[in-house]
């Protein structure tokens, strides 16, 4: 039997669009005498489809583009995802389901058995959970069908929350000779190789292979990065499909094929997220250009190497902005990056407009000193030219600021903050020093050695360094992780890191403080396991911490 694993990129509501995608890879797998094609959860709409589910044409609209998928079956068995009606009176009117066509007929539906509720995923807003697991004959083997999170939980990949039920238990009892997973599931950094660690105890429970299939591309924060996977009976991985790009992968169940490790490089996964991030971004909205402040400084060089692979140096324009505060190096810094990436640099000063406005607000500001006030003038002045460009010329801004500062409010909002897409803003400062050197290592060294090596500074004011308002960003990155991501409590922190206890409380402080100016941020791409951007729920208004 020849399984094919049909990777796609669906836009979330491009109903025709996907069903087109799905069309045309059907076609692939026929002349590339498939017997089984296996699409993504939720294949149709794509994921995920949020309140447009709330739609009733919306959903009838998909049942419609089944009826044309279910035409072109014929001498295939294809297992495709969408949404579904709930024909019983239930809690919620939808299923996240599984169509099993074959020859032209529809077999029937999987529906969606545990629906995760927590981090990035609200499917209980939706769904009704799936009651049953189901098991198709075909070609005298007996196919299993399961879908993303149905399989997590019994390879102990679920981390918030403990499900009554184990979809793999219930269906090893039905003696499937092969499992299919249909899946969206997101990347995070460093995911990949878990992913291995949850799918083989499931494997080895029921004794058959498996052929996962995830969704690639990116839908608003989300970055999917395929790599669907065979697995053998014995949790051996045997073959995986390319990842961060649509990808067939052809599995013929009766060739051996020798077990093997894919290496991967965490570090390259994480770039090539953050391009996919940008690129499906532009391209998904009709976007073209992007348009990026360029300070000399490590954030905004990230930013602009990852615009130019995303999109390509002709739609890149970068804008140096200096100030009586701006040293020598970083002009230079920034001019250097512009001519090693093949961009467009314009010089546009901000000290007559600052200059301006602290004219302006002189009689209100009588007696008073210069403070953070006027810094964050100057970060406006910024903001307004790049909106300006950006609003004359069609370019989207892309925000430079990192998940170190955005947690801390070490940020200007409407200034640095503006923009149409954080590119950075869930990855903290130590993991973005690495990624830069990533980047000049194996991208042709373009960012100038001194942006790396230099001590980091806002240059809003004389001499400033980011030292001067923050701890290192070692320690900061370090209370952040533990605290965000991993959720443990201040007296877990100290104790753990040693981390002085009251600076960890002043940190964890300062990150609800800022809840109100990441309220207001441009969205970002999501790149850990609890992002800012998405995921991450918190009232800005409160007195926890």
């Amino acid at each position: 039997m020849r399984i094919f694993t049909a990777q796609i990129n669906p836009t979330v509501g491009d109903l025709d669009g996907n069903t087109e995608k799905i069309l045309k890879a059907i076609r692939r797998a026929k002349k590339a005498k498939a017997d089984v094609v296996l699409f993504p959860e939720l294949t149709i709409c794509g994921y995920p489809p949020e309140d447009l589910l709330f739609s009733p044409l919306f959903v009838q609209t998909m049942h419609d583009k089944l009826l044309l998928i279910q035409k072109e079956t014929e001498g295939l068995f294809v297992v495709v995802g969408l949404v579904r009606k709930n024909p019983l009176e239930k809690e919620k009117a939808l299923y996240n389901s599984a169509a099993i066509l074959c020859d032209g007929k529809l077999l029937g539906y999987k529906d969606k058995t545990l629906l995760p509720t927590y981090d990035i995923f609200d499917e209980r807003r939706y769904f009704e959970p799936g009651e049953d697991q189901k098991v198709f004959e075909y070609k005298g083997k007996r196919i299993g069908i399961l879908i993303c999170e149905d399989m997590w939980q019994h390879g102990g990949g679920v981390l918030f929350t403990n499900y009554i039920r184990d979809p793999v238990l219930e269906i090893k009892d039905q003696n499937p000779d092969l499992l299919l997973n249909l899946s969206a599931s997101p990347y995070y950094f460093a995911k990949r190789d878990f992913r291995e660690y949850v799918f083989a105890p499931c494997a080895k429970t029921l004794g058959c292979p498996i052929i996962w299939c995830n969704q690639v591309g990116a839908n608003d924060s989300l970055v999917f990065d395929g790599f669907s996977l065979y697995m053998d009976k014995n949790g051996k991985l045997l073959q995986s499909a390319k990842g961060f790009e649509e990808d067939d992968m052809i599995t013929d169940l009766e060739k051996e094929i020798c077990s093997t490790s894919f290496p991967y490089d965490p570090l390259g996964d994480l770039y090539h997220t953050l391009i996919l991030g940008i690129r499906d971004y532009f391209s998904k909205q009709g976007f073209k250009k992007a348009i990026i402040g360029s300070s000399g400084g490590v954030d905004s060089a990230a930013v602009i190497c990852l615009a130019v692979a995303a999109l390509g140096k002709e739609n890149v324009l970068t804008v140096a902005m200096p100030s009586q505060y701006s040293s020598e190096s970083s002009i230079t810094d920034a001019k250097q990056l512009a001519v090693n990436l093949g961009v467009e640099m314009i010089t546009i000063p901000v000290d007559e407009p600052f200059q301006e406005f602290k004219n302006l607000l002189k009689p209100f500001f009588e007696g008073k000193k210069e403070d953070v006030t006027e810094e964050n003038i100057q970060a406006r002045v910024r903001g307004i030219i790049l909106m300006a460009l950006s609003n004359k010329f069609g370019y989207i801004v892309l925000s430079t600021g990192n998940k170190s500062e955005m947690a801390l409010g070490y940020s200007t909002l409407y200034g640095d903050m503006c923009g149409g897409l954080g590119v950075i803003n869930d990855v903290k400062k130590t993991l973005l020093y690495d990624l830069c050197r990533w980047i000049n290592e194996f991208r042709e060294g373009p960012i100038p050695e001194n942006i790396i090596t230099k001590a980091p500074s806002a240059e809003l004011r004389p001499d400033q360094k980011d030292l001067d308002s923050l701890p290192e960003y070692g320690i900061v990155d370090t209370v952040l992780e533990e605290y965000v991501e991993n959720c443990l409590s201040i007296e877990k922190i100290h104790e753990k890191h040693g981390i002085e206890k009251a600076l960890v409380q002043d940190l964890v402080h300062r990150i609800h403080l800022a809840e109100y100016k990441r309220r207001q941020a441009s969205p970002g791409i999501r790149v850990s396991k609890r992002s800012f951007s998405k995921g991450r729920i918190f009232p800005i208004v409160q007195r926890w911490n």
